[in-house]
């Protein structure tokens, strides 16, 4: 049941901008930043990034505020491959406000089926969001 719960949904210019990303054709790593709009209750974009390392990523989130992360990230595989996988990336910083959490909680799943993404990874602390921790998270999906 919990997977069904919403509590916030996607604002239709985000929907196609995901859309979008989705089946672009850059070779760069890239984001699309979103946060809820308390008043509206919607997912919205907050801001979009071409050429963006993790680092630089980590460097534009809010520190006690949820965020949701869509990144294209370029991944060169140990045998050689280059694959261009589409991460979901939640941020929810220790010492967020429990109402915030809840509501982004909440709205992750609508989002994640939303965007139609299957790499859906978790941070609870900003400064683990680095090219060795995505690298992890990735090598169980090969």
């Amino acid at each position: 049941m919990a997977d069904s719960l919403v509590v916030c949904e996607v604002e239709e210019s985000l929907k196609e901008k995901l859309k979008k990303f989705r089946f672009r054709k850059e070779t760069n790593n890239a984001a699309i930043l979103m946060k809820i709009d308390m008043q509206q209750q919607l997912v919205v974009l907050e801001e979009e990034y071409e050429d963006i390392s993790l680092d630089d990523l980590r460097e534009e989130l809010p520190e006690r505020q949820p965020r949701f992360i869509v990144y294209s990230y370029k991944y060169s595989h140990a045998d050689g491959r280059v694959s261009f996988p589409l991460c979901f990336i939640f941020s929810s910083p220790v010492g967020c406000k429990p109402e915030q959490q809840m509501m982004y909680a909440g709205s992750k799943n609508r989002l994640v089926q939303t965007a139609e993404l299957t790499k859906v990874f978790e941070t609870r602390n900003a400064d683990d969001l680095t090219e060795e921790w995505l690298k992890g998270k990735l090598s169980f999906f090969r």
